[in-house]
């Protein structure tokens, strides 16, 4: 039987990764000695990389603190587009120039995000220590359907997408991370995150199909890969798309 007793809850978000009887409720937490609390809330079942305020007993507390008897301990997500100081935030300050790493289950997505303007970095091939260490040496945040790669010890910045289809998902992580503003449309690549700027037609015709030449004149060109793109039919159907996004911020 267990020696001390602490009671723990989880807010917001950070509730869908709880079994559904103890979300949005206290939850009580038998444990022997005085573990760390960051181990504490994984045996909950939420990624320490979610994490960014923890207050026990009225008090922040970091990850570090070892748990005691009677503790009461509420447990906060990460406030990226608030400032929570001077309360102890378990993390470097918000991330002022937002960049993804995104993992191998979220390819549609990772385009999507570079189609906004957004500094994504994305392989079909990535293996989660390469995840991980990206993160870690670029400072990116990790989006994944994995809860597991969050769990990894050196991930700071991480999150875990809710949502399966990918148009809810661009809505997700452009709300989560108060995004909207920062939209840049068509500056980057969706083939391989490269700048995007304005090319001369002659330099690029050789690459060029017939018709493309007749009723086209104005191109663009990835500075990394190469890749031409131009204002095509599909145009008009990205661009209500990006409205719809945009108009989403109104509600």
């Amino acid at each position: 039987m267990a020696d001390n007793h602490a009671t723990f809850r989880f807010y917001e978000e950070l509730n869908d990764f709880l079994p559904q009887a103890k979300r949005k409720r206290e939850i009580g937490y038998p444990f022997h000695d005085h573990p760390g609390i960051k181990d504490s809330i994984e045996a909950l079942g939420v990624p320490h990389s979610e994490v960014d305020l923890i207050i026990v007993n009225g008090q922040s507390v970091g990850f570090d603190y070892p748990l005691q008897d009677g503790d009461r301990v509420a447990i906060y997500p990460m406030f990226e587009s608030l400032d929570i100081t001077p309360l102890l935030r378990l993390r470097p300050q918000p991330l002022r120039v937002v960049r993804f790493v995104v993992d191998v289950n979220l390819g549609k997505l990772a385009r999507m995000l570079r189609w906004l303007g957004f500094d994504t970095l994305y392989r079909n091939d990535y293996q989660d220590r390469e995840v991980v260490d990206i993160s870690v040496n670029q400072q990116r945040i990790i989006l994944t359907r994995d809860r597991r790669l969050l769990r990894a010890k050196a991930v700071t910045h991480g999150y875990w997408v809710r949502e399966v289809d990918p148009e809810r998902q661009i809505k997700e992580i452009l709300t989560r991370f108060d995004l909207r503003r920062q939209i840049i449309p068509y500056a980057r690549c969706q083939e391989c995150n490269g700048l995007v700027g304005v090319i001369d037609k002659a330099v690029v015709l050789s690459q060029l199909e017939p018709k493309t030449i007749r009723y086209y004149n104005k191109f663009y060109q990835c500075a990394d890969c190469g890749k031409v793109y131009w204002k095509g039919s599909h145009y008009s159907h990205m661009q209500a798309k990006l409205l719809h996004l945009l108009e989403d911020a109104k509600l």
